[in-house]
């Protein structure tokens, strides 16, 4: 790993980037991060509260007035240096400005992945403007909904593009009062169901653009490859950390981000030294380097997100590629990136199911049990973490209800918790893995079943590369399973072995009743995870 330029970095802040709380029965992140060797304190009252780091847009503009020609955008073949997509921002602030809006007014951006689409998200965060940032795939009825919601009276398209004509409401939900110092609007996964909007203080996405630099060396000179669409968290990494670093963003264009050919070409032709991304960008990556054994020896720093990844993925990364630190993160939209583990090269065909590592700097967690009780050992539970990245809560503060909450039993006082809803086991180790979701849990026959585990067994088998389970209703059993899975290419899978892989390995009754085998990839949400919802049968 290189050293990070914090000479010459006006974005690099020193020190942790937050301080923690004490409290009782919860675990904060102290020590050494996994991937720099940094340390992390929790808060004493001896000790001075770090430097906060240079806002993102002032880190930007930075760059662009004193490197103007450092290549800040790599987009198909073309380069964006920093004084063109300076240029471009500031003729999105003058178009913002001659709309008069309020303070603090939101807009409302339909925006695909394109160096346009980030002048246009620069130029609001240069005009401290909050904005809504939702998938461009949700249907135009959502699209319309979430931006009445957020209070977004004017649509904008980057330059030279339209605004798609959306359906007038025919009840405009009450404009919210939008906290001070918003910035970032995203939304949470939905594909029929209407998102929720997690509203984005700036100083949380400046603490974690800093913490992303320090952890993964984003500066100068490094290329940082983007898969993630734009309303996706992790191009809170990708793109925002890397720009305000100094470093060079590859934005891989959404309309080839499934073509497995075209995705190695391009990482193969502008080496980047970081990767972050969904587990079916490696898959296609593994699939497209094939017999030949192609490697991307350029990556120093590799992490998966967002999803389980299958076995014979992960088993294939270290010769894929052989230079690089493999991480798992794990994050909510709501909180951000709140866990980091790092795999053991050596062993990374072992690693299922793996960690999802110890906590951020600043990062504390909690689990409880299923009567509500802190666990303080070895055990399973629900999962509650604290960030300093975190949102304060949803948009539509009626949704916070058994989500975001100040008081989790045992967590002591004067911190916002987010209950992630996500069940995890605890070992003697410490270590913390994440074992299902508690909306994931259903009844089969009278047997407690959760959807979650049968799609882990699934993607364990080595001839699977993605995997959906979903529970339909049933009036004799309570609920019916469907699974669907998407077999390697070439393989033979077949439902009877893939029924006799799941017997030896899950209760009778977790064995899906109706199981699809495709050769195609699994339908997709918005943010690029797998469809649950396409599982199930038509109504």
């Amino acid at each position: 790993m290189t050293t990070n330029p914090t000479a010459t970095n006006p974005a690099t802040a020193t020190g942790t980037n937050a301080t923690t709380a004490t409290g009782t029965n919860a675990t904060t992140a102290t020590g050494t991060n996994p991937a720099t060797g940094t340390n992390a304190t929790g808060a004493t009252g001896a000790a001075p509260a770090p430097p906060a780091p240079l806002a993102l847009p002032d880190a930007f503009t930075a760059h662009a007035r004193t490197r103007p020609t450092a290549p800040a955008l790599l987009w198909h073949e073309h380069t964006v240096t920093y004084g063109e997509l300076a240029e471009a921002a500031e003729a999105e602030r003058a178009r913002l400005r001659a709309l008069r809006l309020a303070p603090g007014e939101p807009v409302g951006l339909y925006a695909v992945k394109s160096p346009g689409a980030i002048a246009l998200v620069l130029a609001c965060l240069m005009e401290r403007r909050p904005f809504l940032l939702p998938s461009p795939q949700l249907a135009p009825a959502l699209l319309a909904a979430l931006f009445a919601q957020a209070g977004a009276r004017r649509l904008l398209a980057p330059l030279g593009q339209d605004t798609p004509a959306l359906p007038a409401l025919p009840h405009p939900a009450p404009v919210p009062t939008l906290a001070a110092g918003t910035s970032f609007m995203l939304t949470t996964s939905g594909s029929t169901d209407l998102p929720k909007i997690v509203p984005l203080a700036r100083s949380a996405v400046d603490r974690f653009t800093a913490w992303a630099h320090d952890t993964f060396d984003l500066g100068p000179g490094r290329v940082v490859a983007n898969y993630a669409p734009l309303n996706f968290d992790l191009a809170l990494l990708d793109v925002w950390a890397t720009l305000a670093a100094g470093g060079t963003c590859l934005l891989i264009d959404p309309a080839h981000a499934l073509n497995a050919r075209h995705l190695l070409t391009l990482l193969t032709r502008h080496r980047p030294h970081v990767l972050q991304a969904v587990p079916l960008a490696y898959a296609l990556l593994v699939q497209a380097a094939g017999p030949a054994a192609a490697v991307l020896d350029s990556v120093e720093h590799a992490a998966f997100t967002g999803d389980a990844i299958d076995a014979r993925t992960l088993a294939a990364l270290p010769a894929l590629l052989p230079n690089a630190h493999l991480y798992n993160i794990y994050g909510c939209t709501e909180t951000n990136d709140s866990f980091l583990h790092r795999l053991d090269r050596l062993d990374a065909a072992a690693a299922l199911p793996v960690p999802i590592g110890e906590p951020l700097p600043g990062v504390r967690t909690l689990i409880t049990t299923a009567d509500g009780t802190p666990l303080t050992g070895p055990g399973s539970g629900e999962l509650h973490v604290s960030t300093p990245f975190q949102a304060a809560g949803y948009l539509d503060r009626s949704r916070d209800t058994g989500r975001f909450t100040t008081r989790p039993e045992g967590a002591g006082e004067g911190r916002r918790w987010f209950r992630t809803g996500d069940l995890v086991t605890r070992d003697d180790s410490g270590r913390i893995h994440l074992t299902g979701r508690a909306d994931f849990q259903v009844k089969v026959r009278g047997v407690a079943v959760n959807t979650a585990e049968i799609e882990r067994v699934l993607l364990a088998h080595p001839d699977v590369r993605e995997a959906a389970v979903a529970a339909a209703s049933d009036p004799l059993t309570g609920k019916r399973l469907h699974a669907a899975v998407q077999r390697t290419p070439g393989s033979t899978l077949n439902s009877l072995v893939l029924r006799e892989h799941l017997a030896r390995n899950l209760p009778r009754a977790a064995v899906p009743e109706k199981l699809a085998i495709h050769d195609t990839p699994l339908p997709k949400t918005a943010t690029g995870k797998v469809d649950r919802k396409a599982v199930l049968p038509a109504p």
